[in-house]
């Protein structure tokens, strides 16, 4: 099935000459309706602007535009795709505006006067995370966008929405339940991309919460998740005393103990913690 008039996307790449470059992570879905299915996966886009980074070829921009869209802002940094996006635009004019950026780089507060701003990506896998993590911790909450839709490789989803007391369970699952609602919502296997990459994808739908579970200052809450499983394997008495020369005291006044490592508290348990320690900082 065609999903609009312009050639296949393994076509595109033939006729351009390009292929997916290493040094930035490129792996492209060429089957339009897989793309169509991952753009529509939370729901209508209707009346929705969309923020995709790495188009590339253009395969999930295209599923976005042809379910209606009101318009894309795609982020590229490869110069290289930047005419197929300028041919899909032709197809879609007024509703597809090209940044040759490099997403680390890009603000997304710069983006805070458009209402019902979704972020849909086929995310490169060496910036996801990061990028992630960034849209996770907005000066102001909540954010600017209302949900995303976004590929990772299957252990960072795994990570992403692991429960505490699991081994996928971290930082990047605190700081993604706290104040959001996620689920993966589709897995891929290598064949789906070209060139075909050695792990298995999957998408993550998240969902960003009116307020967050549980009260905590976010910037105590971050600095202190971040030191704590960066040290996993030591209890928790020794990877924050960094942060904290009276962290046993604190520990004791949260009602945890201190022998306790990072992955054994709940989310409840580190916006406690997180609590306490701003309280303690007041006194």
């Amino acid at each position: 099935m065609r999903i609009d008039e312009l050639p296949q996307i393994r076509e595109v790449l033939q006729k351009s000459n390009l292929i997916a470059k290493k040094s930035l992570s490129q792996n492209f879905l060429f089957d339009l309706n897989l793309t169509l299915k991952i753009a529509n996966l939370n729901g209508s886009l209707i009346n929705s602007t969309v923020l995709e980074i790495g188009p590339g070829p253009g395969a999930l921009t295209r599923a976005l535009l042809a379910s209606g869209v009101k318009k894309v802002i795609a982020i590229e940094k490869d110069k290289n795709f930047i005419p197929i996006l300028k041919d899909i635009e032709k197809v879609y004019p007024n509703r597809l505006e090209i940044i040759e950026q490099d997403a680390l780089t890009f603000n997304l507060e710069s983006l805070n006067h458009i209402s019902n701003l979704k972020i849909i990506s086929n995310l490169p896998y060496n910036i996801g995370t990061k990028l992630l993590i960034n849209w996770l911790q907005p000066k102001i909450w909540p954010p600017i966008w209302r949900d995303m839709t976004l590929m990772f490789q299957k252990e960072v989803a795994n990570r992403i929405v692991a429960k505490h007391g699991t081994k996928a369970y971290g930082r990047l699952s605190i700081l993604a339940q706290w104040r959001c609602s996620v689920k993966i919502s589709m897995n891929l296997p290598p064949e789906a991309f070209r060139p075909v990459p050695k792990v298995f994808s999957s998408v993550v739908s998240i969902f960003a919460n009116d307020r967050p579970q549980f009260t905590a200052n976010p910037l105590i809450l971050e600095k202190i998740v971040k030191s704590g499983f960066n040290q996993r394997r030591k209890m928790l008495r020794s990877s924050l005393k960094k942060d904290n020369l009276n962290i046993e005291k604190i520990l004791l006044s949260s009602g945890i103990k201190s022998t306790l490592r990072a992955e054994n508290l709940t989310i409840s348990d580190w916006c406690n913690l997180a609590r306490t320690i701003e309280n303690y900082e007041k006194s």
